[in-house]
């Protein structure tokens, strides 16, 4: 800590800039922490946070920010991401100003979901930057509705209680090369920069994208963690598939509850699909299942993971589905089934 640090820190008090005093603290609590004095770094963001403890919620603060619901269901994760996401926790915790994130991976793996469990677990309203009214046609006008929107999250009230996302973020700092626009594209991309150079380290933002490749990377070194959201093994699916399962299966009756067959029904698609994706699939499959058959499902969800086909009985057995279990899914007798396979 240099003692311009202090001055400043003086100064910014007596003129009645807030803002600047407590970036200035914050500033100097991780710069203790840094040179590994922890206990002082705590002890000064705790007395920062003591005037934000009760604040009230704030309903519309922005027209670019929208607040996002959290009553989200069980979000089954790989054991390593769910160890970032608890550091991420920690870190938010500690008050020393780590607060910018960064989850990429493809479409479907849970990254916004986690956004919101984030959220609601560390107790912080979240904020949805709605990209439809920052991203503007006209020449100029999307750096100047980011210079608004970050005014406006650095001045919001009780920062330590929101999380900003940006879901999608590559939408404004992809790096295209066949982008129309390429000056245009490289303007939005350094007025982010700059934006998020001054963000408040008060305020805990999040981005997520689906195109990491893609991203500038000057864009990716300012974040100060990056969680990869490619992850997950077949093993991890098929147990995130069953706990879907288990969700949805409370909201339908007189449906078959045989786990062993839906696992095997998961595990014969070529590339068992992301969470998102299977979602969708086990919803959409229970949907449309006729009441009156238990096993309609099942037989809708193997179709769906096949593109639409009925595998013939042939290979049903070679993908180690049982006589029986071939029986449920094709509506074919198991003597029926016995004798074509005998017969092959």
């Amino acid at each position: 800590m240099k003692k311009s640090d202090v001055l400043d820190l003086i100064k910014y008090h007596y003129e009645g800039r807030e803002t600047e005093f407590r970036n200035q603290s914050i500033a100097i609590a991780r710069n203790f922490n840094k040179h590994g004095d922890t206990q002082i770094a705590q002890y000064i963001m705790g007395l920062m946070s003591q005037s934000d403890r009760f604040m009230p919620q704030i309903e519309n603060p922005s027209e670019y920010l929208t607040p996002a619901k959290l009553d989200i269901g069980p979000l089954p994760l790989p054991l390593s991401i769910m160890n970032d996401l608890k550091g991420i926790i920690n870190a938010v915790n500690h008050h020393i100003g780590i607060n910018k994130f960064l989850f990429v991976g493809s479409p479907g793996t849970g990254k916004t979901e986690s956004v919101k469990q984030v959220a609601r677990l560390i107790g912080k309203e979240l904020l949805v930057v709605d990209l439809s009214h920052l991203v503007d046609s006209k020449l100029g006008q999307t750096v100047k509705n980011l210079a608004t929107l970050f005014n406006e999250i650095n001045n919001l009230p009780f920062k330590q209680n929101y999380i900003i996302l940006f879901d999608e973020i590559d939408s404004i700092v992809l790096d295209r090369v066949n982008q129309n626009d390429l000056r245009e594209m490289g303007r939005v991309t350094s007025a982010f920069l700059k934006e998020l150079d001054r963000l408040s380290p008060e305020i805990v933002l999040i981005a997520t994208t689906n195109l990491f490749e893609n991203l500038d990377k000057a864009v990716t070194r300012r974040f100060d963690a990056i969680i990869d959201f490619d992850r997950y093994t077949d093993e991890d699916k098929v147990e995130v598939a069953t706990i879907i399962l288990n969700e949805l299966l409370k909201q339908f009756k007189n449906v078959a509850r045989d786990l062993k067959l839906f696992k095997k029904i998961i595990n014969s698609a070529n590339v068992i699909p992301n969470p998102g994706d299977l979602r969708n699939s086990i919803r959409t499959s229970l949907a449309f299942s006729d009441p009156s058959d238990p096993h309609d499902y099942q037989k809708r969800l193997l179709r769906s993971l096949h593109n639409g086909r009925n595998l013939s009985i042939s290979k049903l057995s070679k993908l180690g589905f049982t006589v029986r279990e071939i029986e449920i899914l094709t509506g074919i007798s198991k003597s029926s089934v016995s004798r074509e396979l005998s017969e092959d």
